[in-house]
């Protein structure tokens, strides 16, 4: 039967051409969203490589706010700041830092150069006590620390995903960066995890930290704070009399886990107005399919009324519809497939394979669910059509 029903479709392939090519757009818009959607997923099953939910940000102006002429006074004031933060029973460490502290809008990269290759990677200025307030951790190497002062090479602590595409097969605590015949070059002193600092829906990128030096406070404009559990209510009220105080300018307190969901949102708008989009198209898809057979059936009243009157039952009509419907959503994902399949070969987004298979399969299963559904109330009233009303009828 399902040969016969093959045969019978591609026979009336050019009365079925519209409905044929309204499926694949529509399977072939399936496949560009479940791939996407499938990226993210994938996103966010990553660990996000950071402990921020005890994090506050404290933002203030930049440009040395304690206005002193000399940078090493200028670095003993900030010390001195960043003392009288230590010295508060509600918090448990703090770092200062640039001011594109994670979940943050604000961006700061460069490339990275070692020998003939340069990377783009995010640039982050903090200071020793970084991994402390933000638990990064170490995969190989140290973080800096007083132990650097007066190297000669400028120390630096790069990720995994940095490392990777700089020192794919070997060790990179030790190497130096920098352009050959520059006058400025870095020494890696330490690994650290990945770290997912764009939020849950973005993955990871390659990025280097950079450590504070004397004169560097002065363009830093963020101060992170891990608070310990439990602290009083009035907290952060005493926290912005006190940093406002002591820094003589404006001073604002943010929690990077409300950050974290402000960025996310912004990160999924594209997504949520994609996935309204095709919901749309969809709808009118599934419509349109439906009206189809419903047309059609209509059309068939005597054809199905004969079947009927020679002994074929009810069930098996539906399943005729409901099967040459399926039948036709097969020759449209056929051809959808064979487009799909050159994503990956064409490295169309440049994702990993898998992502695109997964794709692929939700796409198809959605679309043959999305047919089947739209057929069963057509094929449902096909199947309680009389023979006597439908020859009478003819």
């Amino acid at each position: 039967m399902i040969r016969h029903l093959f045969t019978l479709m591609w026979n009336k392939k050019k009365q079925n051409l519209l409905l044929m090519t309204e499926i694949l757009f529509s399977f072939l818009v399936l496949f560009g969203v479940f791939t996407l959607l499938v990226h993210y997923f994938h996103i966010y099953k990553q660990p996000i490589g950071i402990a921020f939910e005890q994090v506050w940000v404290i933002n203030y102006n930049g440009e040395n706010p304690i206005e002193v002429d000399s940078p090493a006074e200028s670095a003993a004031r900030y010390a001195a700041a960043k003392q009288t933060l230590d010295n508060m029973p509600e918090i448990e460490s703090c770092s200062y830092a640039s001011s594109n502290v994670p979940f943050s809008m604000n961006n700061n990269n460069g490339s990275v150069d070692y020998g003939n290759q340069s990377v783009l990677a995010d640039n982050f200025t903090v200071d020793p006590e970084y991994p402390e307030v933000t638990g990064v951790k170490l995969a190989e190497g140290r973080w800096f620390s007083s132990d650097d002062d007066g190297s000669k090479y400028h120390p630096v602590v790069i990720n995994k995903s940095l490392k990777e595409k700089l020192f794919p097969n070997e060790t990179a605590v030790g190497k130096i960066l920098g352009e050959k015949g520059g006058n400025y070059f870095e020494k890696v002193v330490g690994v650290a995890e990945n770290v997912k600092d764009e939020g849950d829906y973005v993955g990871y990128e390659p990025a280097k930290y950079n450590r504070i030096d004397t004169a560097g406070y002065r363009w830093v404009s963020r101060i992170l704070i891990k608070v310990k559990p439990g602290y009083q209510a009035g907290f952060e009220n005493k926290l912005h009399k006190t940093m406002a105080g002591i820094l003589k300018t404006s001073v604002e307190i943010e929690k990077l886990s409300q950050k974290k969901v402000s960025k996310n949102r912004i990160t999924l708008i594209p997504m949520v107005i994609m996935l309204l989009l095709t919901g749309f198209l969809l709808l009118n898809v599934a419509l349109g399919l439906f009206g189809v057979l419903w047309y059609n059936i209509n059309k068939r009243r005597a054809e199905i009324g004969l079947r009927r009157a020679v002994g074929a039952s009810g069930p098996s009509v539906m399943k005729q519809i409901v099967t040459e419907a399926l039948v036709l959503t097969t020759f449209a994902v056929a051809l959808g497939c064979f487009f799909a399949v050159q994503f990956p070969l064409m490295h169309v987004f440049n994702l990993e394979t898998q992502t695109y298979l997964e794709a692929l399969l939700l796409a198809l299963f959605f679309m043959y669910a999305l047919v089947a559904i739209c057929s069963l109330y057509p094929g449902q009233q096909a199947a309680s059509i009389y023979p006597a009303d439908a020859l009478h009828e003819d």
